[in-house]
């Protein structure tokens, strides 16, 4: 926890809480270094927090929609799509490919009877069955953790809200 502190200015109140019980708190960030952090696949950075804000926009989870939309917003150096697909995902700036995965995602948020055609058009946009897969454990791992943040009355940190929306000032270099 103190090198995620040191890394971004403050701690996640996500880390605050899941702290409460030490193994549930190491099972829940292995799982999300599992689905999150994993190097194959075609999902970017910005494609899994897309997917994360558009699961938690449904699951009326105010602290991913904010913490991971700050993401987004970074990883994507897109400040307002996010935003828009919180408000209504089908009228966001979306891509094609980013329309298909978003609408995946929100399948399996819903626990919709996944068939044969979600894979067909997930593929028609360029995404492979792991893609799906990926697609998938991502939608119905947060919507578990909006249900644990939904319980434990879990508020986003006022650093989210700025994040990503306001250009970082680039450090001086020491040779100028």
């Amino acid at each position: 926890m103190e090198e995620v502190e040191v890394k971004t200015g403050f701690l996640p109140n996500v880390f605050k809480v899941m702290s409460h019980r030490p193994a549930e708190f190491r099972a829940f960030f292995a799982y999300y270094n599992a689905i999150m952090n994993k190097e194959t696949g075609s999902l970017s950075k910005a494609d899994k927090e897309l997917i994360i804000v558009a699961t938690s926009t449904v699951n009326k989870c105010p602290y991913c929609v904010i913490a991971h939309g700050a993401l987004h917003r970074i990883y994507s150096k897109k400040p307002a799509l996010a935003d828009q697909v919180t408000v209504n995902w089908q009228m966001a700036e979306l891509s094609d490919r980013e329309r298909a995965m978003v609408e995946f995602a929100l399948a399996v948020c819903r626990a919709d009877n996944i068939t044969e055609e979600h894979f067909q058009k997930l593929e028609a946009n360029g995404f492979n069955r792991e893609d799906s897969w990926d697609i998938g454990t991502i939608a119905a791992f947060f919507a578990m953790s909006n249900r644990i943040a939904h319980f434990t009355d879990m508020h986003p940190n006022p650093e989210f809200y700025i994040m990503g929306r306001i250009p970082r000032e680039k450090e001086k270099s020491d040779a100028s």
